[in-house]
């Protein structure tokens, strides 16, 4: 298929439990600015008209995505997700391949980053779709880094020059990115297991706004920023 020809597909792995964010319920499903977080994030993706289709991921147990799913979001429900993040992206992978060619491009998302937005998207995607290897959203770190011992004191300061956050969407071809997860073990995003590969994903300057909601009070700062008030 020529490159020209490649399709945007969405994966967002959301079969976790939250268990850092002190919630009684998975925090994806956490009420933010009016409605579920991730919510927010099908949304974003529905209404982007450069993206084919978007797959969510959620556990064979999860009681929650059904009241999220309908014609507005048009999002097909994987119900296989794993106990790690690599295994549900891994299976989602699996079950896109009947509508996915190799050269079309995944954008895989985190449930927990509601404030995504279409421009994000659009920037990513002008930024990767002639790219070899592919790349992810980032920002480049502007707080001082300390490196600290087991008891809690600075051993060292590191460097922040060249550091960057690792946002999402990270974006790769269907047949790269399936084949470095599948060979990859231990990897906590999608760019590690194409470094393992030994290639270079880009780094694409992403937005503060698209913060992952980890902690309680995360809740607070993405709840400003989609109310437009950061």
């Amino acid at each position: 298929m020529p490159m020209t020809a490649s399709r945007f597909f969405a994966l967002i792995p959301a079969a976790g439990v939250g268990a850092r964010s002190g919630a009684a319920i998975p925090k994806q499903y956490l009420p933010l600015a009016g409605k579920p977080m991730l919510r927010h994030v099908l949304e974003t993706f529905a209404a982007s008209a450069i993206i084919s289709q978007t797959f969510v991921v959620v556990s064979a147990e999860d009681g929650y995505i059904d009241s999220l799913s309908g014609d507005l979001l048009a999002c097909i429900i994987v119900r296989n997700g794993g106990a790690t993040r690599h295994a549900s992206v891994l299976n989602g992978l699996l079950a896109m391949r009947s509508q996915v060619a190799d050269t079309d491009w995944v954008l895989v998302h985190d449930a927990a980053r509601p404030g995504l937005t279409g421009a994000l998207i659009e920037h990513l995607i002008a930024a990767l779709r002639d790219d070899a290897v592919g790349g992810l959203l980032a920002l480049p770190l502007v707080d001082t880094l300390k490196r600290a011992s087991d008891d809690g004191r600075v051993l060292e300061t590191v460097p922040r020059a060249a550091m960057w956050a690792a946002q999402t969407p990270q974006m790769f071809r269907y047949g790269l990115l399936r084949r470095a997860l599948e060979q990859a073990v231990e990897v906590t995003d999608e760019a590690s297991a194409i470094e393992v590969l030994g290639l270079q994903p880009k780094l694409v300057e992403g937005s503060p706004r698209n913060l992952k909601v980890t902690v309680p009070h995360d809740i607070a700062l993405a709840e400003l920023y989609l109310k437009g008030f950061a």
